[in-house]
């Protein structure tokens, strides 16, 4: 059976709150589940110590039978300390969108004509 360490969502409409779970992989999103392993709390302040909590040795014992975490999921063990800071890097995402870049390239085309004329 694939496991994998995940978010459930909880809370109300505009209120969420997630439980950190253990469940099959073919499971529904909220559905079933093996074992609830922690919480997190995103409307609490990024600094508080409520905001994720979690059972970290219940978490090594499901890693160590083969759960895959989840992205999300792997944030909170690196910031716990259970697994190594792996290394992001998105160099795209720093780029602006496509239309950004063409009225960028156009504005630097209009400023190259008008300084032409100027230097002769």
């Amino acid at each position: 059976m694939a496991t994998k360490i995940r978010l459930a969502r909880g809370g109300s409409k505009k209120r969420p709150f997630y439980a950190i779970v253990v469940a099959d992989s073919r499971m529904p999103r909220d559905g079933r589940f093996l074992e609830k392993v922690g919480t997190y709390n995103p409307l609490l302040p990024k600094d508080s110590e409520d905001r994720v909590k979690m059972d970290v040795e219940r978490v090594k014992v499901w890693l160590d039978k083969g759960a895959v975490p989840t992205d999300r999921v792997v944030r909170f063990l690196e910031a716990a300390g259970v697994r190594e800071k792996a290394t992001r890097n998105n160099p795209q995402k720093a780029q602006p969108g496509k239309k950004a870049q063409e009225r960028a390239k156009a504005r630097a085309d209009k400023a190259a004509a008008a300084e032409a004329p100027a230097e002769e």
